[in-house]
Order: structure tokens, then sequence, then C-alpha cells
């Protein structure tokens, strides 16, 4: 098969597109003929080497965490899915023409959803959902997602709101227009120490920002109330007792990812996709979606 494969930790210039072995099913596998896979911040930290204390590449090695496609063939043990199925799954290596992923973390796609769009969807619904969550948040009660407009963000914002919470979107200025079509119920400006300074008493936070922001908005949250974080604690943390934080790492959850997908079908939820772009070159998909942006960049075998 083609596929993405790397050699060294570097920049996107290490992104290699070549022949490498078709992956072969085991015991509770499935193999899918992959139809897109997304770009995710995961992927570029790994090829740079910054993750390899933790997720290490194993050269030479293959990348990529979202996929969606169309299963081949199953592995002993595998009751679920068959040939033919339109699939998709948090997995790995997934910058590829096939996939290997473990049956129990794979998922059938809504009737509806595009095949190839699905891909954008596994990684980034599934963060927003589990962060929302870590913070608690019930009807009434109010929460302020920061970086809303990113894909976790706007994830996080249609879960709390499914939950019958009060949203606030944390938004950069320049990106104060488009958080008004996200459907939260106010939006501030984070970088606006003004805008903050007149903030209520928030019941939590969802953070996918980190930094000064986090250091500011920690100091909000009531006394008993939660600051879940994507990228860690605000440094100041210590200084806020009374706060609960909690630092969320996403795992698969198929009823939660069924539930984003049908949201996204439906119209009630976007992730914006801003490019799709052949597999070979993920070199160049990897640049742009370091430059920062707010759609998906889609790599298509």
């Amino acid at each position: 098969m083609k596929a993405i494969v790397v050699h060294e930790y570097g920049g996107p210039e290490v992104l290699k597109f070549e022949e490498y072995p078709d992956p072969v099913p085991g015991r509770g596998e499935v193999l899918v003929r992959v139809a897109a896979a997304s770009v995710n911040p995961i992927d570029y930290k790994r090829r740079a080497g910054l993750t390899k204390d933790f997720y290490p590449i194993h050269f030479p090695g293959l990348i990529g965490v979202d996929m969606s496609g169309t299963v081949v063939k199953v592995g002993p043990g595998v009751e679920a899915f068959g040939a033919g199925n339109r699939v998709f799954a948090m997995a790995d290596n997934t910058y590829a023409e096939l996939c290997v992923v473990k049956g129990d973390v794979l998922a059938d796609i809504p009737e509806g959803l595009d095949l190839i769009e699905a891909a954008a969807l596994p990684l980034v619904t599934m963060t927003g959902n589990q962060l929302l969550s870590a913070t608690g948040i019930k009807a009434g009660q109010t929460v302020m997602v920061v970086g809303a407009v990113g894909n976790v963000g706007r994830s996080a914002v249609f879960t709390a709101k499914a939950r019958g919470a009060t949203v606030i979107a944390g938004v950069l200025k320049r990106q104060m227009d488009e958080a008004k079509t996200i459907g939260a119920d106010q939006v501030v400006a984070t970088d606006d120490d003004t805008a903050i300074a007149n903030l209520p008493p928030l019941d939590a936070v969802a953070d996918t920002v980190g930094g000064r922001t986090a250091e500011k908005l920690i100091a909000k949250v009531k006394a008993g109330g939660v600051f879940a974080s994507v990228v860690g604690s605000p440094k100041s943390a210590a200084n806020y007792p009374s706060v609960k934080v909690a630092f969320v790492f996403s795992k698969f959850d198929r009823e939660t990812l069924e539930f984003m997908a049908e949201a996204v079908r439906d119209g009630r939820l976007v992730i914006p996709i801003s490019e799709k772009l052949p597999l070979s070159e993920a070199a160049n998909a990897q640049a742009l979606a370091e430059k920062g942006g707010i759609g998906k960049i889609l790599l298509v075998p």
C-alpha cells in the first residue's frame, strides 16, 4: 500500500509518500480501506518528536489518529463488523491506504453522513464532549468554553447546550463574529481584560487554550466549581484550592462518537472542513495546519 512514512523526527519534510507493507488484522481487529484521515495537532507533534517520551514513532513508522473508510476484512473474534461496512474511528497509523483498527474502537458511520467528511470527527468531537463532561455541568448552570470556535470548543459548546447549560463562548476579538454562529448564549473576548473582569462567577470552565488566558479565567470559577482543560492546569491553579482542576485526555466511546456524528449529520453541530488534499500532500497539509485556522484538513488516499 501507499502510506506517509516517517524515518526521522523533524519538520513536515520528513513525511514521505512511499510503499509500506499492507497491515494484516489479527484477533479482534478489522482491516479498513481508508477513505480519509484528518490532520490533528497530535500528528505534527509526534512528527516533530514532541511526544516521543510517551507516544514515540518506531522508525520507519506511520502516524495519524482519525480515519473513515470501508471494512475490507475482519480478524478472528470480530462479529460486529463485516466487509463493506462504512466505519470511522480514533485509531493509529491512519495516514495510509489501509489501516488495522481494533474492533472495539470502531463505529459505524451514521446513515446520511458523508464517508470522507466523517474522518474529521472522531478526535475533536469526542474530546469536546469529554472535556465538557469533565466539568460536571448541569442544566441551569453556566460554563465558559475557551477556544470555542475551534473544533474541540464547538463540540464542547454543543454538548453543554444539549445538557441545558448556559454557555459563554470565549474567543479572540477577531473571532467574535464567527463565534456568534456556534450556538452559545453569550460571546466574550478573552483578549479583552475588561470583558474578563466583567464575567459573572462561573460554575465551570472548559478550556482548550491554556496559557495566560487560563490563568485569568480560573479566577472566575466559583468555589466548588471545575476548571477542565485539554492542555493542562493553569500555572496559577494552586492559588485557587477551592476549584477542582481536571485534565482531559480523549478516549474512545462509541456511543459518544455516534451521538456527535448524528448531530453533525443533522446540522446541529458544524465542524468546518477547510481542505481535502491527496494523501501524498501530507507535508503540505501539516504545514497548513500548523499555521492555525478553524477548518479541519482531510487527507484522501
